[in-house]
């Protein structure tokens, strides 16, 4: 049988001078009854967020730039989340959109961004549509938060993100129901939801052109 290889920073470079990069499917959530839930796609507001992926350096590796929602937010308080959120009407495309909520949140101007491209989109039955952007970004950049929504900005390595075997799944209470989700732990953070689901589907897509 031959041995998967493991994945890094260049096959991350790599994927995304691929055609399959530039025709993403769907990402989907670990739960089917949850898509089933959605009748119609339409509907839900359009949302972006940035995988901001830093450059490695020699004695650096590169890691991928997340935030801890503030505790007094309406929806998802004190969730690890990618920096992002809905489309504004002054927004020309899904890109301006997550480029713009990256500056709002952590102050990362989007000068510092080289897009390499898209995910999928992810349907979430709070009602969005989130389309995934994967840029890179300098190791070393001072991030300032928006305090009102991001509690703190952290870096989790590239390399446990897209390490498939670090993902599980688990269970929460969504709505008086039980529902199945994705999680992946780094250090006390506990990475769960769209935002696991997101990062799992970049990890399979890239682990499956690096074979």
């Amino acid at each position: 049988m031959d041995r998967i290889k493991k994945t890094s920073f260049d096959d991350l470079l790599q994927f995304f001078e691929t055609d399959d990069a530039k025709n993403p499917g769907k990402i989907f959530h670990p739960e089917l009854e949850v898509y089933n839930s959605i009748t119609n796609e339409n509907s839900l507001k359009k949302a972006s967020v940035l995988i901001a992926v830093t450059r490695p350096l020699p004695q650096v590796d590169s890691h991928i730039v997340l935030t801890v929602r503030s505790a007094g937010l309406k929806s998802h308080a004190g969730q690890i989340s990618l920096p992002g959120g809905k489309r504004e009407n002054t927004d020309s495309d899904a890109v301006a959109t997550a480029l713009r909520e990256s500056e709002e949140e952590i102050g990362l101007p989007p000068s510092e961004v080289k897009i390499l491209g898209k995910l999928g989109d992810l349907a979430l039955p709070s009602g969005y549509l989130v389309t995934p952007i994967v840029g890179l970004i300098d190791t070393g950049l001072d991030f300032r938060r928006q305090e009102e929504e991001v509690e703190d900005i952290f870096e989790a390595p590239l390399t446990l993100v897209l390490d498939i075997p670090s993902y599980r799944k688990s269970k929460v209470e969504f709505k008086g129901r039980e529902r199945t989700i994705l999680e992946i732990q780094y250090g006390s953070y506990k990475i769960w939801g769209a935002t696991a689901a997101i990062l799992f589907n970049l990890a399979q897509r890239i682990s499956q052109n690096a074979i």
